[in-house]
């Protein structure tokens, strides 16, 4: 039986942490020396939310009927619920530990708001409203934050932002308060198992990602901001270095990403590109880009819609199923079947393929619970972005995001560095989000649920 300390980092690039960067990362280099590490095959949809639910439980989006932040939670056309942590109904780490009577420090973890009941504490994720909220657990632990940080920062506001030298300066501040108040909880609280995640990487990714790369489209020679990101992981280590100092030679440390992260090469404007297929029909023809919602649908002229974000989700509008559906029961899978083939072959604005990616749910989930979409768009193997506009003079292809400046899309291979009793050090491969569940679970002497998807690295001798 071990204690466990799970150092989570947000969208986390392994090209980036552990191939180009490493010997600048000293702290994480040497976890590296001592244990196995390696890219961890993230679920789909490859993003924070529920990717770190998913990691948490070992099941999968279907399985927990969560497949983004805002999701459908019935078949009308505006029932929609954010996921927060009161959608999540399959246990996770800490309350499988906190069954067998093992005290647990949960820190920032996505899907931790409201805070729920657990043997430990709990500082709830960037899905809190504010600092008016309750955060923690117990609820009196609030004061002793602030005591210890001040105003607690649960994520960076407004950070898709031209202003550079705020962004930097609100990202470092975050970090920092974080790491102070997980010193804190880590010389003043008992643990056997302790969670964190840190948002910093994907917030600077998503901020500073065409100032680093050269391949970036939107790339800018000789910038100021051409080293923040490698300047913001050094500092990153240096932190976690502090924490590791609370992790005896017996603590498994467990370093993850719940994704990677690339460059954003543009957009598809797929509500734009179904209404020009004829498979959309707004109620009006906006003359500049428009959510659509703000454009109106005609749903009884309606074939199928789609959700905007780092991918895209798409759903017909079936009669029957839908309230004013169109699409016949009977015909639906000839129907989805041609839209996938479609989606998949939009070019770039070149003309070029673009490598896109179409899932049909049920090809990637064993269930799908709640209302999941009928299929699942990764448009140019994630290079590219799925905008929900409709309308202007644009046409399908983007390169100005809906949501503000934004440079990078999340990749499908975040990265693990695992160093714990008996597991010998050196590279890895066929690692899965999924595996890390029930890996703590075998450290900690903890039995494995049945229901769980994925298998420790440890039992399938990956680690």
């Amino acid at each position: 039986m071990t204690k466990v300390m799970i150092l989570g980092l947000d969208c986390a690039e392994p090209s980036l942490v552990l191939e180009r960067w490493r010997h600048e990362l000293p702290v994480l280099s040497g976890l590296m020396d001592k244990g196995a590490h390696g890219r961890l095959t993230s679920v789909i949809p490859p993003i924070t939310v529920p990717a770190w639910s998913c990691m948490m439980s070992s099941r999968t989006p279907g399985d927990l009927g969560v497949y983004g932040f805002r999701n459908r939670s019935d078949h009308s056309y505006d029932g929609l619920f954010i996921a927060n942590s009161t959608a999540i109904r399959e246990p996770r780490l800490w309350d499988l530990a906190t069954r067998a009577g093992k005290p647990s420090i949960v820190l920032g973890v996505p899907g931790t708001y409201p805070p729920r009941p657990l043997n430990g504490v709990m500082v709830s994720c960037f899905l809190t409203p504010s600092t008016e909220s309750q955060f923690t657990f117990p609820p009196i632990l609030k004061r002793e934050v602030e005591e210890v940080v001040g105003e607690y920062l649960f994520d960076v506001r407004d950070f898709r932002t031209d202003d550079k030298d705020y962004l930097l300066r609100q990202v470092y501040e975050m970090t920092d308060r974080r790491f102070r108040l997980a010193e804190h909880l880590l010389e003043t609280k008992p643990w056997e198992l302790f969670a964190m995640v840190e948002m910093g990487p994907d917030r600077m990714y998503h901020g500073f990602w065409k100032l680093m790369d050269p391949e970036h489209r939107k790339h800018e020679p000789d910038n100021p901001f051409q080293s923040a990101i490698l300047d913001y992981h050094k500092h990153l280590d240096r932190l976690m270095g502090r924490l590791l100092a609370h992790a005896d030679e017996k603590t498994a440390v467990l370093v993850v990403s719940d994704h990677g992260g690339k460059r954003m090469d543009g957009g598809i404007r797929v509500n734009e590109w179904l209404r020009r297929e004829g498979l959309l029909a707004t109620l009006r023809d906006p003359e500049e880009a428009v959510p659509l919602r703000e454009a109106g649908i005609d749903w009884s002229r309606t074939v199928a819609w789609g959700e905007g974000g780092y991918y895209s989700r798409i759903f017909l509008n079936v009669a029957g199923r839908e309230p004013e559906g169109i699409v016949s029961p009977e015909d639906y899978e000839r129907v989805r079947g041609g839209l996938a083939e479609r989606l998949a072959a939009i070019p770039d604005e070149n003309g070029d393929p673009l490598d896109t990616r179409v899932y049909l749910p049920e090809q990637v989930y064993e269930q799908a619970n709640g209302v999941p979409p009928d299929l699942i768009v990764h448009f140019g193997d994630l290079y590219w972005r799925s905008v929900g506009t409709v309308g202007g003079r644009e046409g399908v292809h983007t390169f100005e995001n809906d949501t503000g400046p934004d440079d990078a899309n999340h990749a499908q291979e975040g990265l693990f560095v695992l160093v714990a009793p008996g597991v010998h050090p050196g590279p890895r491969e066929g690692a899965r989000l999924l595996d890390v569940a029930p890996t703590v679970l075998e450290l900690m002497g903890l039995d494995v649920p049945a229901s769980m998807r994925g298998t420790s690295l440890l039992s399938a001798g990956v680690a």
